[in-house]
């Protein structure tokens, strides 16, 4: 039997949002831009190098620019769930981690960026939640918190950290549990402890215990009919190889811990995708939002590109039932349509990435589709 929107449940998925730094200078209340990066110490600079490569950004603008096109997406789509990977602090705290390359963090009144994209949940657990310390971490789970925002990934103490998000919808409810690697970046000294404010880092992936640890949380909330999202900040930034051990986890956490769709990042481009027992698993969701714009290097990853999952899945099952994206382009800070030169590229490279897996990639007018 065909079923119909009404009995399907649709997700929104994307790669990083970073709405901090150039992003979140262009904003109303943009933190003190002072940097402690080698080689740019003031924020505005990166909002100059968008500039000087796309024209001039009439500031401040209002919440809802840097989402551009994606607000109308949004609206014709209308997932019943909206999840990030919210790569920013959100703190005016003024001393970053000691010795950390890049720091990323938007004022805490900026948050309306995130409520004006309606996102339900934001995971956490990756290498840009503690930028700003133990100090910035507090005040990003305030905010978000108070934005009515839920998170998952990292908390107060470890016990905080471990608690899935819980998203309650018309056709049932999506769990999003997040977890990160030290492959991303990840500072293993961040780790969430009974008594310890962190992120929920991930242990090694062939330990046992680390799969028995985490079908025991899954196990320990998941009712019938729920759909649970496993949120996996892992490996490098640029590449298309998928590490074997991220695939060999991907389809233990579905065979064994009651997963219902691996949602992985850290990549700056999107890689290949799977489907795995009618499950979708996403290696790398690429960035969403950011302000790497006019920075230059590794331009043949085209990491102005970017994605809008929108998985289907039926909610009795967890099976996924159809997956669209829309191709999106940072320009002027801002998302946009792409051109169709463009979209075809994307629709070559994820095509290509994930026939590795059997999966088939296919370009659908201004849209790309999985051939299930």
């Amino acid at each position: 039997m065909q079923q119909t929107p009404a009995d399907t449940l649709k997700l929104f998925l994307c790669g990083d949002v970073m709405t901090g730094r150039g992003i979140d200078q262009i904003l109303p209340n943009p933190v003190n831009p002072r940097l402690y990066e080698s080689y740019v110490k003031d924020a505005r600079d990166y909002v100059r190098l968008a500039e000087r490569k796309n024209g001039n950004i009439k500031k401040p603008v209002d919440y809802t620019y840097v989402w551009g096109d994606a607000l109308q997406v949004w609206e014709d789509e209308a997932p019943d769930v909206r999840l990030i990977n919210l790569e920013t602090s959100i703190t005016t705290y003024p001393t970053p981690w000691p010795q950390k390359e890049v720091q990323y963090r938007m004022h805490p009144a900026n948050v309306a960026v995130l409520q004006a994209a309606k996102v339900d949940a934001a995971a956490l657990a990756n290498n840009h939640t503690l930028d700003w310390g133990y100090e910035g971490l507090q005040q990003t789970l305030q905010a978000l918190r108070l934005a009515g925002i839920k998170a998952a990934g990292a908390g107060q103490s470890l016990q905080e950290a471990q608690q899935p998000a819980v998203l309650q919808t018309k056709k049932g409810r999506v769990i999003l549990f997040a977890y990160g690697s030290t492959s991303s970046g990840i500072y293993s000294q961040w780790a969430a402890a009974p008594a310890q404010a962190g992120v929920l880092l991930l242990p090694e992936l062939s330990n046992p215990e680390t799969l028995q640890r985490i079908t025991a949380q899954v196990k320990a909330i998941k009712k019938p009919g729920d759909v649970v999202v496993f949120s996996v900040h892992w490996g490098g930034n640029w590449g298309y190889e998928v590490p074997q051990a991220h695939q060999k986890f991907a389809h233990q956490l579905i065979d064994s811990a009651g997963v219902d769709l691996v949602y992985g990042h850290s990549s700056h481009h999107p890689l290949g995708l799977e489907v795995y027992r009618n499950k979708l698993v996403i290696y790398g969701a690429g960035d969403f939002i950011n302000d790497y714009e006019g920075i230059t290097g590794h331009e043949q990853y085209r990491s102005d590109l970017c994605l809008m999952y929108f998985p289907q899945l039926d909610p009795a099952t967890g099976r996924l039932l159809s997956l669209k994206m829309v191709p999106m382009q940072m320009k002027k800070l801002q998302l946009r349509h792409p051109s169709a030169q463009d979209i075809e590229w994307l629709a070559q490279v994820l095509h290509r990435e994930s026939i590795n897996f059997g999966t088939e990639v296919k370009r659908q007018g201004k849209c790309l589709v999985l051939e299930l």
